[in-house]
C-alpha cells in the first residue's frame, strides 16, 4: 500500500464529515429522497455503517486471511433494516463506534510492516480483488457517498427555491 497512513486517517476522519453534515439538516431533510429508486442521507448513513460492519473490514480481513467472503446485500439491507426510519444520531453514533474499531485494526497492521497487500481474492464479477484493491475501495467508497449527499443537497436546494433558479451557483 502506497502510503496507509493517509488512507486511514481519511477514513479515520469520515464519521465526523458526516456527522457535521447531519448537523446543518433537519429531520425531513435527512429523510428526504428525490424519488423511491434514491437513497436519503440517511439511509447513506445507515448503509455506510451496515457497509463497516458487513464488507469492507470483514472482507479485508478475510482477504488477508486467505478465506472467502461472506455474501452481502447493501440494497436489500436498507429495506429490510428500514434505514429511513432510524435515529439519525444513532445511526451515525453506530458509525462512528464501528469505524474506530475498523481504524484500530487498520492501524495495528502498519505495526507489523509484513502484510501481503497483493493476496487476492476471486470476485465472481470484478475478477482478482488485492487485499490493497480493497483498502483503497473503502477509502473511496466514502467519497463516493459524499458525492451522492452532496447531491441530495444540491436537490434539496433546487427543491427549496421553488420558481427560482439555482443556475448561478454552478453545473451539477
Amino acid at each position: 500500500m502506497e502510503n496507509l497512513e493517509a488512507s486511514i486517517d481519511r477514513l479515520a476522519c469520515f464519521p465526523r464529515v458526516l456527522q457535521t453534515l447531519a448537523t446543518g439538516m433537519s429531520d425531513a431533510d435527512l429523510r428526504w429522497k428525490p424519488g423511491a429508486e434514491h437513497w436519503s442521507v440517511l439511509e447513506v448513513f445507515g448503509h455506510l455503517a451496515e457497509e463497516e460492519a458487513r464488507d469492507f473490514r470483514p472482507r479485508l480481513e478475510r482477504t488477508l486471511a486467505g478465506r472467502a467472503w461472506d455474501p452481502i446485500d447493501p440494497e436489500g439491507w436498507a429495506v429490510a433494516h428500514r434505514y429511513n426510519e432510524a435515529s439519525p444520531a444513532e445511526v451515525l453514533a453506530e458509525f462512528a463506534t464501528r469505524r474506530e474499531r475498523s481504524v484500530a485494526w487498520l492501524a495495528g497492521l502498519v505495526g507489523v510492516g509484513s502484510v501481503d497487500w497483493g493476496c487476492v481474492h476471486e470476485h465472481p464479477v470484478f475478477g482478482p480483488i488485492r487485499a490493497g484493491d480493497l483498502l483503497a475501495s473503502w477509502v473511496d467508497h466514502d467519497a463516493l457517498h459524499l458525492r451522492q449527499i452532496a447531491r441530495r443537497l444540491h436537490e434539496l436546494a433546487v427543491r427549496d427555491a421553488g420558481e427560482f433558479s439555482t443556475l448561478y451557483a454552478g453545473a451539477w
